[in-house]
């Protein structure tokens, strides 16, 4: 089993864990109907680039 001669510094430990952090997802507003959608994908309704692609049935909650 490899063991490490030394002790990681704060600084190394540091620079690998750069990454590490978390980004917001990225968001669109569809042209047509107003609705936040991710990045290429269709909004709730159906919509992509202005144009319906999807029927979707509205469930109505009573």
């Amino acid at each position: 089993m490899a063991v490490q001669k030394s002790k990681k510094t704060p600084s190394k430990r540091n620079m690998r864990r750069s990454h590490d952090s978390l980004t917001n997802a990225a968001i669109s507003i569809e042209s047509s109907t107003g609705e936040a959608h991710l990045r290429h994908h269709i909004s709730p309704n159906g919509f992509y680039k202005g144009k319906k692609v999807l029927d979707v049935e509205t469930s109505e909650e009573e």
